[in-house]
């Protein structure tokens, strides 16, 4: 069982509202975010399901787009009749209507349980796609520690996928939808404008249809337009959900240590800084609604004169008297449907700028956490391999990071089965650091290090990660409950002083909540007692101990775990008859005594091999 070791610590969000689209920048354009996203659809385990829901839409939609021509040409004789007070005919029609009017309805309850369908499938799959590539090992933990995307994964596994999904399936639909009526109304508007003729100071001018020419002339300007006006909508709406996703991490920080801020009445504080994300927030969605209430003006304006611009290009015609008031109509109809659809860009521009600025996160997210273990360093790294002995072996260990040089001051360090070691530090050598590196997550440096192959190795953090679950889960993690006795429970809380918790081995919890600090720390111990792994590394969890309980784990260490190799990285006066052989962690400036001002930057981006916006 390797523990979760925290990370380091997260780059503070920045307080400043930054300039649209600082705060992301473009992984390499729309095509490449589309085929990041397009792996994730392939490799989907509802991938033919989607696909089934996707052809069902397409047969939907065709068939609406034939009723609606149906409609369209029901105008003509509805109308017609209408105009000659033919009231036999007008209650026939009346009862043609019912008839399509009925048939529309049930194609669109359809359609809409299929898209809602869509969007189901489609969360699942994108959801899960990120979940799992993100929890590969070290992945997280990476990525938390490489740039600002690591920050608030949350939000871009929730929010931003809830919406890129429902925004993908609404403008999807809307598009194929869009193109199939485009089509076939397009044939409908160019037979009912291919007899127009123009009589222009006595000549004869007959332009074949000619109402097709101006609606597409109509949509042309009004799109290109809409573009000019509405383009920094994508990186403002990008700068917005950076923000949004800023000040949920800072309520959910201050919801998470409610009580150490209560008692260093630091209330006044956390709400200057709250006030402080939210004003970013805020500045953000003004700037969003400036740029908003500009595109409104162009897409409000064309729409309203859309209610006159099929009536003002067929007026010469039916002035003229080559058109029946119901033949009018009809052509109006459809001339509106073609304009409509070719207005799609037009009606959904804000919609298409908010799922661009939501792909570039999501596709973001997923490049960063799929390439996270290909990117070359310029770092030197530790060289990690099975020992054939079976032992750990640290030989010339040397651990860079973004602050400077660590190194073990003994060469070579080899720790067999049942060894005790305990590993204390000078000022300002990073032990958490070594612990990391000996677990696997941090690479950067020099030597080699040899684990035993095929070996339990337990790596336990300063504070103990507690997961979600009953208590016997929380102790048996991340092992299945089944592999130990009820009688294993109880003896490993007891051994520890927990025994009051006994009966409450099937309660389920936060016990990251529920406990204190310390019991916590000593229920990671009970832990130990109770999966008694063979290899054990300790990042100062005895020190979180109070004496007494202290006293219990190094019982526990003693007698539990006397076949165990444990080493503690801790300080100076730990047992000497628990710990009988000490290693020394100390600074190793080297070659950085001159170092670059700006170097732990330029370091940290060396190492991970992006910076800050990916």
């Amino acid at each position: 069982m390797v523990a979760q070791t925290g990370g380091t610590a997260a780059e503070e969000p920045s307080n400043e509202p930054d300039k649209p689209g600082q705060s992301e920048q473009s992984m390499g354009g729309l095509l490449l975010q589309l085929n990041t996203m397009g792996r994730a659809f392939i490799n989907s385990p509802h991938r033919n399901q989607l696909l089934l829901l996707i052809v069902g839409v397409f047969l939907v939609i065709i068939v609406t787009a034939y009723f609606q021509i149906l409609l369209n040409a029901w105008n003509q004789p509805f109308y017609d009749a209408l105009a000659r007070k033919d009231l036999s005919e007008f209650l026939q029609q009346i009862l043609v209507f019912l008839a399509i009017a009925g048939g529309l309805l049930i194609l669109n309850v359809t359609q809409t349980w299929l898209n809602n369908m869509v969007k189901l499938k489609l969360r699942q799959g994108l959801v899960e796609d990120l979940i799992g590539q993100w929890m590969k090992p070290r992945r997280a933990f990476r990525l938390a520690n490489s740039s600002k995307i690591g920050v608030n994964p949350d939000q871009r596994l929730h929010e931003d996928a809830r919406h890129l999904t429902e925004l993908s399936t609404d403008l999807g639909i809307g598009l194929l939808s869009a193109s199939i009526l485009l089509v076939s109304f397009i044939a409908v508007l160019w037979n009912a404008s291919s007899g127009f003729i123009f009589e222009v100071y006595g000549h004869s001018l007959a332009i074949p249809g000619y109402m097709v020419w101006a609606a597409v002339f109509y949509a042309i300007t009004a799109s290109l337009l809409s573009w000019h006006v509405g383009g920094p909508l994508i990186s403002l709406n990008a700068d917005r959900y950076a923000r949004e996703a800023e000040f949920r991490f800072s309520l959910v920080r201050v919801s998470e240590h409610v009580d150490a801020i209560s008692l260093n009445n630091g209330e006044k504080d956390e709400e200057r800084q709250l006030n402080l994300d939210l004003k970013a927030v805020l500045m953000a969605m003004r700037r969003l609604v400036t740029a908003t209430t500009k595109l409104a003006w162009v897409t409000s304006g064309y729409g309203w004169f859309t209610n006159l611009a099929p009536f003002l290009v067929a007026a010469p015609i039916y002035f003229a008297g080559n058109l029946t008031f119901g033949g009018l109509m009809l052509a109006v109809g459809a001339f509106n449907q073609v304009q409509s659809q070719l207005r799609w860009f037009v009606d959904n521009f804000s919609l298409i700028a908010d799922w661009r600025a939501t792909l570039l996160r999501v596709a973001n997210f997923r490049h960063a956490v799929t390439d996270v273990d290909k990117l070359q360093s310029n770092a030197s790294r530790i060289e990690f391999s099975d020992s054939e002995d079976g032992q750990i072996k640290l030989d010339g260990l040397v651990i860079e990071s973004p602050t400077g040089r660590t190194r073990l001051q003994e060469e070579k360090v080899d720790i067999k089965g049942g060894d005790r070691v305990l590993v204390v530090s000078e000022a300002g050598a990073n032990k958490t650091l070594l612990f990391r590196t000996i677990a696997g997550l941090w690479p950067f440096g020099e030597g080699n290090i040899s684990m035993p192959k095929d070996e339990q190795i337990t790596c336990m953090p300063r504070r103990p990660y507690l997961p979600q679950g009953t208590l016997r889960q929380v102790l048996s993690y991340p092992q299945p409950v089944a592999k130990f006795e009820q009688e294993d429970f109880k003896k490993a809380l007891t051994s520890i002083g927990l025994g009051h918790l006994t009966d409450d081995l099937d309660r389920n919890v936060r016990w990251d909540k529920d406990l204190g600090d310390e019991e916590q720390q000593a229920l990671a111990f009970a832990r130990l007692a109770l999966q008694k792994p063979a290899w054990i590394v300790i990042d100062e969890a005895l020190e979180g101990l109070d004496e007494e309980t202290r006293e219990k784990a190094y019982g526990i260490i003693q007698h539990d775990l006397a076949k165990s190799a444990i080493v503690h990285i801790g300080r100076v006066g730990a047992k000497a008859e628990v710990f009988p052989r000490t290693v020394h962690l100390i600074n190793d400036r080297g070659d950085l005594e001159h170092e670059d001002p700006e170097l732990p930057e330029k370091s940290r981006q060396s190492f991970w091999g992006f910076g800050d916006d990916i």
